[in-house]
């Protein structure tokens, strides 16, 4: 088979589990493919649990080499994004035993507006004034997001922002469908306040461009050592 152009991957019509196969017998350089295609979701769901930037990039190359290390284990049964989520949230509940960090709900909660959803619009159909107006409500909004307890701010960003499915969800976090809807219905009565302009949720706890790139050439400078 003819070797995949690495900056064409989004393109390639090649299987994930042909991917991870040719990974495992030699081709190391194809896990940049596995890489780009989930920075943005590991970030976003490592960030469900921590706050500090640095600390989620730490944790997500430990994540990667990881999942490099032990790929062979993977059995192809789920989503390869559902195993490195697994992967990456153990990661950070760990680092949060070994720090000793506590998360509670921020006092604002308790007055969040319970009969509203977000509901945001495409940042596309906004004029120039408005854009600014949406990008202090994209940052209101992953301020609202950070007061929610960490168990119920995970299963939003994970549903509400990444588009994941309730089964993929709970297969990630070890709970049952109904816990996962439960929790994110509390978590959506949490939020204050129902945005009539604000930033799309595909541009929440953005991972791209540069810092997708850092994250890729560390992880990938290990990998193919």
């Amino acid at each position: 088979m003819e070797a995949i152009n690495i900056n064409d991957f989004n393109n390639y019509k090649i299987t994930e589990s042909e991917i991870i196969n040719r990974i495992i017998s030699g081709e190391k350089e194809l896990f940049e493919i596995l890489l780009r295609r989930n920075n943005q979701k590991l970030y976003r769901v490592i960030r469900g649990y921590i706050n500090d930037i640095q600390e989620i990039e730490d944790i997500m190359q430990n994540t990667y080499i990881k999942a490099f290390e032990k790929l062979y284990q993977f059995k192809h049964k789920s989503e390869f994004s559902t195993w490195l989520i697994r992967i990456g949230i153990n990661e950070a509940l760990f680092r949060l035993k070994e720090k000793s960090k506590t998360y509670s709900i921020n006092n604002q909660a308790s007055n969040f507006d319970n009969n509203h959803i977000l509901e945001i619009p495409d940042m596309t159909q906004l004029n120039a004034e408005n854009k600014i107006i949406a990008h202090e409500a994209k940052q209101l909004l992953e301020y609202l997001i950070d007061s929610l307890e960490s168990k119920y701010k995970v299963v939003y960003i994970m549903k509400e922002v990444e588009g994941m499915k309730i089964k993929d969800i709970s297969d990630c976090l070890s709970l049952s469908i109904s816990n996962v809807k439960v929790r994110l219905h509390r978590a959506k009565n949490m939020l204050k306040e129902k945005f009539n302009e604000s930033a799309s949720q595909k541009e929440i706890y953005e991972f791209g461009n540069s810092r997708c790139d850092r994250i890729t050439e560390q992880v990938m400078a290990v990998v193919l050592k």
